[in-house]
């Protein structure tokens, strides 16, 4: 006679103690042979994922009788606790291994001499302004500014350029479009003067570098666009000594021990006027009156024209709102591109407007 469990399915063979535990013992051994972490993944989905063999053993727990169902769901549990603590345990020994080659491979030697890339540098005639700026202010001067783009009154009526001068030509000055707005890009740093004189109070002392615009062509000794630096005193008692001395300093920090020449000269805006020249740098002078020594920087006459200055014109001044029978002052204005041509012995101004990094970098420790 049989009992009534004679007819129950037998479990699956999948479900057994050694079956299970031969699956945890693969699926360990599958993450111990893992040396990396792609191979690792691999073992992981082939030991863990739905289609594992722990996996479907799990799912053939339903088919089991009742009373079979809670060991064999236990037995799989702790198999898959198993397989799951081996492959965190060996995930983070080759996360180590392989951070640890990594940084290996990664390592540089510091102490090893490099190939460094081409350096850039400050241009010229900038690292100059800065240079000039430096100068004034450690005499007690301000820096002042202007905007480039100037009405005609600042440009020329206020310095006293009446409407028939030649500089208000358009062969000299660039307009801005329509000319009826009486607006013009900037000739010269001198309307900052009169700025300098509107904004701040009595007495001033400014030096004012900036970008200037002419109609010129571009050559070996013209720029449409360059730089100028203005300076401006207006104080009780100011003479013409006062902007000699001030210029001579000028120079010697700008070229060393030269000497100047002050010949009489006419611009409006200032009276009297002066044309400042520096002695010449490279034949200092020798060539004068000497075939035998012809010098192709001064042509032979000894002295290089440097700027323009003079004692400012009191219609200058009324036209700022200054009381000029208190106060006087003097101004001057230098090309800075002349003045690094004069430093540096660059004989080509086309060259401070081409850009070329090794152009600068040739110059610009002298130019400081």
């Amino acid at each position: 006679m049989t009992s009534p469990n004679d007819n129950e399915p037998a479990p699956p063979a999948a479900l057994d103690a050694a079956s299970v535990e031969r699956l945890v013992a693969e699926a360990e051994a599958a993450f111990a042979a893992a040396g990396s972490t792609a191979e690792l993944k691999a073992a992981r989905i082939a030991h863990t994922g739905d289609r594992s063999a722990l996996a479907l053993a799990n799912r053939e727990i339903g088919s089991l009788p009742p009373a079979d169902r809670k060991d064999a769901g236990r037995r799989i549990g702790q198999a898959r606790g198993r397989v799951n603590a081996a492959l965190a345990s060996r995930e983070a020994e080759i996360v180590e291994t392989e951070l640890a080659q990594r940084l290996a491979d990664e390592r540089v030697d510091v102490t090893l001499p490099v190939e460094l890339g081409p350096q850039g540098a400050a241009h010229p005639v900038t690292a100059l302004i800065d240079k000039i700026a430096d100068v004034f202010v450690a005499m007690g001067w301000e820096i002042a500014e202007g905007p480039e783009v100037e009405s005609e009154w600042m440009n020329f009526d206020a310095l006293n350029l009446h409407p028939d001068h030649p500089a208000r030509a358009e062969q000299d000055t660039l307009f801005v479009e329509p000319r009826d707005r009486s607006l013009v890009l900037r000739t010269h740093t001198s309307p900052v003067q009169l700025r300098a004189l509107l904004e701040r109070p009595l007495p001033v002392y400014v030096v004012a570098p900036g970008k200037v615009y002419r109609a010129d062509e571009l050559d070996a000794t013209h720029l449409p666009v360059f730089h100028q630096v203005e300076g401006l005193v207006v104080d009780e008692g100011i003479t013409l000594g006062h902007l000699m001395g001030a210029l001579e300093h000028f120079a010697r920090e700008m070229f060393g021990d030269i000497r100047l020449r002050w010949r009489p000269d006419y611009f409006p805006f200032t009276e009297p006027s002066v044309e400042v020249d520096l002695e010449c740098f490279v034949c200092h002078g020798e060539s004068v009156g000497n075939p035998d020594r012809p010098c192709r920087t001064c042509r032979s006459e000894g002295w290089i024209e440097w700027g323009g200055s003079g004692v400012v014109n009191p219609r200058v001044l009324a036209a700022a709102g200054v009381d000029t029978d208190r106060y006087t002052g003097f101004a001057f204005g230098m090309g800075i591109e002349r003045t690094l041509m004069f430093r540096n012995g660059v004989e080509d101004m086309r060259d401070m407007a081409e850009g070329d990094v090794r152009f600068s970098r040739s110059l610009v420790g002298e130019a400081r």
